[in-house]
């Protein structure tokens, strides 16, 4: 009995036997891990919403911009026609019109620097999200294990 006793807790037999407590933390550390896969998915996509919706707010502002270089081109036109005397003044002063151009001038480069700038975010915006894709594309190569990868994989994983 006694030496039943040992035997069946000598460390020969522990091998044979399935840890549970191995098998407990490999679940453990899986979960955790796929946890942690869907929070990174859900901050990418919030990410990319927010990126959307900036995108977006630029797009308005690009349209509304255009729009307003377009009164002032109009507007522009006519005042330089009063100028040079095609177009009836009527009791305007040609001081007050010089004035009044000077500041449509003005108005004008101050848009056009203003859509440049916009355009400079929306590039951001452009690159930011061309980033994204190539980091989740890269994540999406590194999780495939190196040893089922061929040649063509491994130079694609070492080009993102």
């Amino acid at each position: 009995r006694k030496q039943a006793t040992e035997y069946s807790t000598s460390s020969s037999d522990e091998e044979f036997e399935p840890k549970p407590s191995l098998t407990h933390k490999a679940k453990r550390a899986l979960r955790k891990r796929r946890k942690l896969e869907k929070e990174t998915k859900q901050l990418i996509k919030q990410e990319e919403l927010k990126r959307l919706h900036k995108a977006q707010a630029v797009q308005r502002q690009l349209e509304e911009l255009e729009e307003r270089q377009r009164a002032l081109e109009i507007f522009g036109v006519e005042l330089e026609r009063e100028l040079r005397g095609e177009a009836d003044s009527g009791t305007r002063d040609e001081n007050q019109m010089l004035h009044e151009w000077f500041e449509l001038v003005m108005e004008k480069n101050k848009l056009m620097r203003y859509e440049s700038e916009l355009l400079i975010i929306a590039q951001e915006l452009e690159l930011e999200d061309h980033q994204s894709r190539l980091e989740q594309k890269l994540r999406e190569k590194m999780a495939i294990d190196d040893s089922l990868k061929d040649e063509m994989d491994l130079n694609e994983e070492d080009e993102i």
